[in-house]
């Protein structure tokens, strides 16, 4: 019988898991129309509304927030109601430090924000290395309070919420952009933020021009719950394995404590190849190996919240928008790790930055497609991370020994451990840095030459060469960030300032340089 029928679940799974399995496989297949929602006019548009609008306000919330607090007119649409989830966001405590210098929170306000705080977490691959580590997302936030938080002081600052409005489609003319709402509202403003996430549909457009293709090349597909009845553990899993690769799929684990019980994932590298497995076959697995994992019955276990999902990944990242006026934020614009969920961490990387960016924008009326495109820059220390997802991912029909990537990973880890915390802690906060990089790969040859040469034949020459390509780029950001202070910058026109900016932020976050 199916562990799906006999389990604990909550009575809402059923819908919920025929939804995501009737999205993934109109998503393998490609038989979603890609949409059109964004037009253009050389018109004139006239009054305006406000400065900024925002659709998606989940995580739209934070950078509208934080534009409102600096003096810009701010209209945020959220499609449901705006509120967070009872499932806390995971993150390290130095990441939430852009909170503060926002303005967004008080220290109080914070300290309140965190739900749960553990320590030590995990790093361990089957039948090799297990390390341990501290202080790295070992927070537990709780968006309930955050988002509460943040929508009062929005509007106390005079920003304008629009509830159960969802994005429809917007025209962009030389002087602004005209957005439509679901429900037949029309904002006029000087620029569109779209922080609607993943599947977006602006970025589906966006992606259509400027890529010709909406297909990823990689998938990661979670799955996972909230419960209780599991046995009370202190610690948590940063990355996990206690299995080889099965069903052509290396399934990893995460594991947190949580305010309503513990928090477990599951999930995998893939890409959307129409042969992968459905959620639902994804969510017997889990359910299958849930108890050796946690030590525990599946009977015992009372399944407080199912999560499932899947983040795609495009090589050609972050997204650059082909319009004045629109900018792509957070999730849309791809400028998370292609080995990370994205959301929430991965925009805290990015707030002040983002924020600072679009608010001199503004100022200046810098609001072209190039000036927009300085704002989400080419990072190679992203792009070199496509290496390491490809080699934890084993292609529809490839064979490969089965240990191979936990036999892989325990081989990297186990060189980072040896090369200290300057190079294993940024790595586990999805941040490559080029020193780091060159050390590891180097202890790596030497520990295990033919372990390495199976992982070049996996990934393939071509996957190889691009790499190659991405990481020079990273030894040279790595080095113009080192060196930005003596490089004279072009300040001759307030415009050369902002790209000049722009720039040195590129070599900052593009060679790991933000990292604390």
């Amino acid at each position: 019988m199916s562990l799906i029928a006999t389990a604990k679940l909550p009575t809402e799974l059923p819908a919920q898991l025929q939804r995501i399995d009737r999205f993934w496989q109109e998503y393998r297949s490609m038989s979603q129309a890609v949409p059109d929602r964004i037009q253009t006019d050389d018109g004139k548009l006239g009054d305006l509304d406000c400065d900024v609008v925002i659709c998606g306000g989940t995580l739209g919330i934070f950078i509208g927030c934080a534009l409102q607090l600096k003096g810009r007119r701010v209209v945020l649409l959220e499609q449901g109601q705006l509120q967070g989830r009872a499932q806390e966001w995971n993150i390290s405590r130095k990441e939430l430090d852009a909170l503060l210098e926002l303005d967004l929170l008080t220290a109080a306000e914070l300290e309140q924000a965190i739900a749960t705080t553990y320590n030590p977490a995990r790093v361990g691959f089957h039948g090799g290395i297990e390390l341990w580590v501290k202080d790295i997302l070992n927070i537990g936030v709780d968006p309930v309070y955050l988002l509460a938080t943040l929508k009062d002081k929005f509007l106390a600052a005079g920003g304008k919420l629009l509830e159960q409005t969802g994005f429809d489609r917007a025209t962009v003319y030389p002087d602004g952009v005209m957005l439509r709402g679901t429900n037949e509202i029309t904002v006029n403003a000087r620029l569109l933020l779209d922080v609607m996430g993943h599947f977006s549909p602006i970025a589906q457009q966006a992606r259509q021009i400027t890529q010709g293709n909406l297909k990823p090349e990689g998938v990661c597909m979670v799955v996972g719950s909230c419960a209780q009845g599991l046995p009370k553990k202190d610690y948590g899993d940063l990355i996990y394995t206690f299995a080889p690769i099965q069903n052509q799929c290396q399934y990893f684990w995460e594991a947190f404590p949580a305010r309503d019980g513990r928090t477990t994932y599951m999930f995998t590298y893939v890409d959307a190849d129409p042969q992968r497995p459905s959620f639902s076959e994804l969510l017997e697995d889990y359910l299958s190996w849930l108890p050796q994992y946690q030590e525990t019955d599946l009977a015992e276990v009372d399944f407080q919240r199912m999560l499932m999902g899947f983040f795609p990944a495009y090589q050609k990242s972050p997204l650059q928008t082909p319009w004045s006026r629109v900018l792509q934020v957070g999730d849309s614009s791809g400028m998370q790790s292609p080995l990370s969920f994205g959301g929430f961490g991965a925009l805290m990387r990015h707030l002040v930055r983002l924020t600072e960016g679009i608010h001199e924008c503004l100022t200046q009326d810098f609001l072209t497609a190039s000036d927009l495109r300085s704002l989400q820059p080419y990072q190679p220390n992203l792009s070199v991370t496509w290496l390491f997802q490809k080699s934890m991912s084993v292609d529809v029909g490839q064979q490969v020994e089965a240990e191979r990537i936990n036999n892989l990973l325990s081989t990297t880890f186990t060189a980072m451990q040896k090369l200290g915390d300057p190079v294993l802690r940024p790595f586990l906060q999805d941040i490559v840095q080029f020193p780091a990089l060159s050390k590891t790969m180097l202890a790596m040859a030497v520990a295990d030459p033919i372990l390495v040469a199976k992982i070049v034949q996996q990934v393939g020459l071509g996957t190889l060469v691009d790499w190659a390509g991405h990481f020079a780029s990273l030894g040279g950001y790595s080095l113009l960030n080192q060196l930005g202070d003596w490089i004279p910058g072009q300040s001759s026109s307030v415009q050369q300032q902002y790209r000049w900016v722009c720039r040195r932020n590129a070599w900052r976050f593009g060679s790991g340089g933000d990292y604390h």
